[in-house]
């Protein structure tokens, strides 16, 4: 047994605990939109990378977690952390600041498996069968009728082009950073590969925000919330919840939690900010939910 590993989970941990994770990572991207007035979006990046990092590096120290020997271990880890995190939350947090709704941002990086498993055969080899095409053609026509309708609008509901741009390009580091990782492999200590990966992730965050973030910093309570929230709640719970779901076996059970994360974010930014959809909109989000779900059992 690693020394990292969590004793066995009770009954009712086992029925909450997806639940949970669920509401918690939704709150991500609700942090994000919580932020917006108070801090520049780059600084708040920052500070919960390298906050993170060495929050997961102590506890993966006290509970003995097995770090890579060299640096070929420590390079995969580190490389993903820096595209799964530091780009594609650095460009979400911007993309939100301008203008993009929680739910929207949310939606975006549901499409990840959809691009992944459309890059995999070229880059990777990997055979696409049928089965997940059609996953990926309906995925994508749900995402369309989310984002056409409101694409330009000016009214509260509007979706940005500028900030939706920011938003596509930072699934795209998602999607890289997952095949580097696929391509590099994912096995070792999971808590260890979680600290890379947020190392890697300061390591691009803190160059961008001293090269463009901005000097906005309001030292308020609501950012102080938001900010202990994104690295205590949404980012080191999250990744334990996250471990300890991996850990209870039930993969392809994590992977369908991801579906839910879309609508939940779109719920919490309704309840908080006021940020609606359309009609169309949610059976939009709905036939994207379904396309990813087929795409990921192809």
């Amino acid at each position: 047994m690693s020394p990292s590993r969590p004793p066995t989970p009770s009954p009712v941990a086992s029925a909450l605990v997806p639940g949970l994770f669920v509401l918690i990572w939704s709150t991500g991207f609700i942090v994000a939109r919580g932020s917006v007035p108070h801090a520049d979006p780059l600084v708040f990046t920052a500070l919960r990378f390298s906050s993170v990092a060495l929050i997961l590096g102590l506890i993966a120290v006290a509970v003995g977690a097995r770090f890579p020997a060299g640096w070929t271990g420590w390079r995969g880890p580190l490389v993903a952390g820096f595209l799964m995190q530091g780009v594609y939350l650095s460009a979400t947090f911007v993309a939100i600041s301008h203008g993009l709704p929680a739910g929207i941002a949310a939606l975006v990086g549901s499409l990840q498996p959809l691009l992944t498993a459309s890059l995999a055969g070229p880059l990777l080899g990997e055979r696409v069968s049928r089965r997940r095409a059609a996953g990926i053609a309906v995925g994508f026509l749900g995402a369309a009728l989310v984002l056409v309708p409101k694409l330009g609008a000016t009214d509260a509901a509007g979706i940005p082009p500028g900030a939706l741009a920011v938003s596509l390009g930072s699934v795209v580091a998602l999607t890289l950073g997952t095949l580097w990782q696929k391509r590099t492999g994912g096995g070792g200590d999971l808590l260890a590969s979680a600290v890379l990966q947020f190392l890697g992730g300061t390591a691009c965050a803190v160059p961008l925000a001293l090269a463009f973030g901005g000097p906005r910093f309001d030292a308020v309570g609501p950012l102080w919330f938001s900010l202990g929230w994104a690295i205590l709640v949404n980012s080191v719970a999250g990744v334990l919840l996250f471990l300890f779901l991996i850990r209870r076996g039930a993969v392809a059970g994590v992977a369908a939690l991801f579906f839910l994360v879309p609508p939940v974010s779109a719920g919490l930014g309704y309840l908080l900010f006021g940020e609606t959809l359309t009609l169309v909109q949610i059976a939009g989000m709905a036939v994207a939910a379904a396309g990813v779900a087929v795409a990921n059992r192809g």
